[in-house]
């Protein structure tokens, strides 16, 4: 006699197996009894958490069935143990891990100082070498107009410039508004040096001290600190505090975006 399954469900009725994939960092779903979509930030004790487009944080269960990945229903399962990548860069970017550095583009961003470029780097540092783009620091800004003529910026050369104290009235507005070339953006923050672009929460500190004129201004701030007298050391100190955008005060960040946006324009 013939040997029958007990299982007489025709195979176009069976349910089709349901793939499983690991929430990796980064990896895009969406929870279709919510509508949530956002990127992988975490996944621990039986939960996932996910990131959408504006920075919110919703956590859902590890539970079959449960996502859509590019339409596709599928059971996210915690990745194997293995070293642990940020799903973002400091800067708040989507991290792109593998990727190497791009050939440096002909265009460039300016910032005034060593301290200006050692900041822009260690947060939007990831994100420059993904794009190709080279910080350069100048030493002050007070020959920008001819700095800018020899740098001769064209299309695919763009060129950016950083500047600190851009206030209405301050010398550094009035070198700004000296330079009128179509493919050079000068922009700034309000502060007098890079260092109150750092938040003084991140510092443990109640507000920046106000330092009166005719002080060296960086001197000044740290004997009203009671630090060491040594800039050096002290910027040292600040920068190590800083983790990421989330130190930093927004004027700060804006203007370095949109030099990022001006230099990789295309």
């Amino acid at each position: 006699m013939r040997q029958y399954s007990p299982d007489l469900t025709p195979p176009w009725k069976k349910p089709r197996p349901v793939p499983e994939v690991p929430a990796e960092p980064g990896l895009v779903v969406e929870e279709p009894g919510s509508g949530f979509c956002g990127a992988v930030i975490g996944c621990e004790a039986g939960t996932v958490t996910l990131e959408d487009r504006f920075g919110r944080h919703r956590v859902f269960p590890l539970q079959p069935r449960g996502f859509l990945l590019e339409g596709r229903v599928v059971t996210l399962v915690k990745p194997a143990a293995g070293p642990v990548r940020p799903a973002r860069t400091a800067s708040g970017s989507v991290a792109v891990h593998g990727a190497r550095a791009r050939v440096a583009r002909a265009g460039r961003i300016y910032v005034e100082g060593r301290h200006d470029a050692e900041l822009v780097e260690k947060v939007w540092g990831d994100d420059l070498r993904v794009e190709g783009v080279v910080v350069e620091y100048l030493e002050g800004v007070d020959e920008l107009p001819a700095i800018v003529e020899s740098f001769a910026p064209g299309p695919q050369a763009r060129l950016g410039v950083l500047v600190d104290h851009l206030v209405p009235g301050s010398k550094e507005w009035r070198i700004a508004r000296a330079v009128s070339d179509e493919h050079t953006l000068v922009v700034g923050h309000p502060y007098i040096d890079i260092w109150q672009a750092v938040k003084p929460s991140s510092l443990g500190i109640g507000a920046w001290p106000d330092i009166p004129r005719g002080q060296d201004w960086k001197t000044g701030v740290c004997r009203a600190l009671g630090w060491p007298e040594n800039t050096g050391a002290a910027w040292q100190k600040i920068l190590g505090r800083v983790r990421s955008y989330k130190d930093l005060q927004p004027e700060l960040l804006g203007s370095v975006e949109r030099l990022i946006d001006h230099v990789t324009a295309p």
